[in-house]
């Protein structure tokens, strides 16, 4: 039966411990720098115009691609995270203690922060925040969040976590991508689709706008919680046997 585990020092800071923790921070880094590249680069392509749906599109598949390949080259070092709202809802499945994940925590927001600097610096323009759309109150931003991050989470537990998996395991990459991909394309017009804590406060910091960050620390910590506890206790936690190849 999982259980959330506090864990020790001594792993937390054994050398693959540490190998993960570099992990986390370079695709972090890398996945911030395409994301935030992406609408930057679309900004600079229309001459400053306001994201249409053609931006929203593209902005989608960016994240949607980075996030696949950044998830990818990390999997076997640190099982590809590159999200705090991910982590969390794994440390609260059992699948990571709470002392390692909070050092995945400062690789990834430390990863998110240079990723955003990186950007500004090799473009020279400012750098976009997450933000609500006109119309839309912090309460429906925190529980678009919410949803979309708790569909992100479940979608990693279902592919990438479960030990049941089988064959699933191998588009666990490709799954991840795509939900954050369609997600966006969902959310964006209204929270920003964000969820992702560290993809919201590097370029927050870089930009020193905070206005309204805490919508993308509570919805997806919330929701990514929320899957974890689901997934792991309805499921991970009861008999359910891998569906045979054969029947897909």
């Amino acid at each position: 039966m999982a259980c959330i585990a506090f864990g020790r020092f001594d792993d937390s800071f054994s050398v693959s411990s540490l190998k993960s923790y570099l992990a986390e921070f370079i695709s972090t880094l890398l996945f911030v720098f395409a994301g935030v590249g992406s609408a930057i680069a679309y900004s600079k392509l229309t001459a400053g115009a306001a994201l249409d749906p053609a931006g929203l599109v593209a902005v989608a598949i960016a994240h949607g691609f980075a996030l696949f390949v950044t998830v990818s080259i990390a999997a076997n070092i640190s099982g590809g995270h590159v999200n705090p709202a991910v982590t969390f809802g794994l440390a609260l499945g059992g699948q990571i203690t709470i002392l390692t994940g909070i050092f995945y925590w400062v690789a990834q927001l430390v990863g998110a922060i240079v990723g955003a600097y990186l950007v500004k610096f090799s473009t020279g323009l400012d750098t976009p925040t997450h933000g609500l759309a006109a119309g839309v109150g912090a309460l429906e931003g925190v529980v678009m969040e919410i949803i979309i991050t708790f569909a992100l989470v479940y979608t990693v537990y279902a592919t990438a976590a479960d030990p049941k998996k089988g064959s699933l395991g191998t588009i666990a990459p490709i799954a991840i991508g795509l939900i954050v991909g369609a997600n966006i394309l969902a959310a964006g017009p209204f929270s920003g689709g964000s969820m992702n804590p560290a993809r919201s406060f590097g370029p927050a910091v870089v930009s020193g706008d905070f206005a309204n960050n805490w919508i993308y620390w509570v919805g997806p910590l919330v929701g990514g919680g929320l899957a974890g506890l689901v997934y792991t206790y309805v499921y991970l936690n009861s008999s359910h046997e891998p569906v045979p190849s054969s029947d897909f």
